[in-house]
């Protein structure tokens, strides 16, 4: 069991030591208010919509599917979407860093990867991310969409999505390194939609006068797809009761091992930290079951990958009230540019 692990293991836990912190949190708390204060007053506007999706917590909430789907929705209605990225886990030589599908991943992380294969749209990777913004700008992006960029402050927002994992909610409720929240969740009432990964009784337990609109989102397995070469097969490829060995390098694996499990799969469990840089040694397991992956993994397997190894690709479901509200404020920011912003 990792470091990262233990704590988490407290934070969603019934754990009592991690209360010795409460002076520690309390001091996050303070200086992550005065921070924002300071960032927010120049904050850096642009003349098209900028769509933030991220989460108050440390760890996967599902954000990534959703980033996914809202581009894919955008570009049906007809808009040009880019994805600004931090990019953690990987070091381009220089930045901004446009990535494409062959972008190695050890320039542009694991996300923006997985992001731009699934989209084919721009997607631009830098620790600035007024920097990333602007040069998909000069790319001829008119929406710009910021992955996990809810606590980066220096790029103004027109609109922000949090999301939610339905399952774990807001773990104990406190802050870091008491609990697992970057903010407290009183920072949703402030965001334009929660978005509730699963379903919505713990978060309407633990956040009962909660006012921001909340939608609930589905994400669903796809396909299975070859790591090595990305042929693509039904879910029904591995016949029920398949041994197989599931490699999980995620925020929350548990979530991925339990869709294998719906899938009829028999998984014998892998778990690395999030964002981990694999080796190819580590992923040769005896006995020698196939070996399964999430997207984000594999984008990182794919140079020495075996026939065998094979990632499931996911979607997010949300409701068309959802999609129509959206659309509906998008419409409305193209039509009233901001003023006083970065062409």
């Amino acid at each position: 069991m990792t470091l990262a692990s233990v704590w988490e293991n407290a934070w969603y836990g019934k754990a009592r030591w991690v209360y010795l912190f409460a002076p520690l949190s309390w001091l996050f708390r303070t200086l992550a208010r005065r921070r924002r204060s300071r960032l927010k007053s120049r904050a850096v506007a642009f003349d098209v919509p900028v769509v933030v999706v991220g989460n108050i917590s440390v760890g996967g909430t599902g954000k990534t599917p959703l980033l996914i789907a809202l581009v894919q929705r955008l570009c049906k209605a007809g808009y040009r979407p880019g994805v600004v990225s931090r990019g953690y886990g990987g070091k381009a030589p220089r930045y901004p860093l446009m990535v494409s599908a062959d972008t190695p991943v050890a320039h542009c992380g694991d996300e923006p990867l997985a992001i731009a294969r699934a989209t084919q749209c721009a997607v631009c990777v830098s620790p600035d991310r007024v920097e990333a913004a602007q040069a998909l700008r000069e790319q001829g992006c008119d929406i710009v969409l910021s992955d996990d960029g809810l606590q980066h402050y220096r790029l103004a927002r027109d609109l922000e999505i949090a999301v939610v994992d339905g399952a774990r909610a807001f773990g104990n409720g406190w802050c870091l390194p008491v609990g697992p929240l970057r903010e407290p969740v009183e920072r949703l009432d402030e965001v334009d939609w929660v978005v509730v990964n699963g379903l919505e009784d713990k978060v309407r337990y633990q956040a009962p006068t909660l006012r921001t609109a909340q939608y609930t989102m589905a994400v669903t397995p796809d396909s299975w797809h070859r790591v090595s070469d990305g042929t693509s097969a039904s879910l029904t490829h591995f016949a029920p009761q398949t041994p197989v060995h599931a490699v999980a390098g995620i925020g929350n694996p548990d979530r991925f091992f339990s869709t294998l499990k719906e899938l009829g799969l028999e998984p014998v469990y892998h778990r690395f930290p999030d964002h981990h840089h694999y080796r190819p040694g580590e992923l040769i397991f005896q006995p020698a079951f196939p070996v399964v992956m999430t997207a984000k993994d594999a984008v990182k397997c794919q140079p020495f990958a075996q026939p065998d190894w094979w990632y499931l690709s996911v979607s997010a479901t949300l409701s068309e009230a959802f999609w129509s509200e959206f659309l509906n404020r998008i419409e409305s920011l193209k039509s009233t540019p901001e003023t006083n912003s970065i062409p």
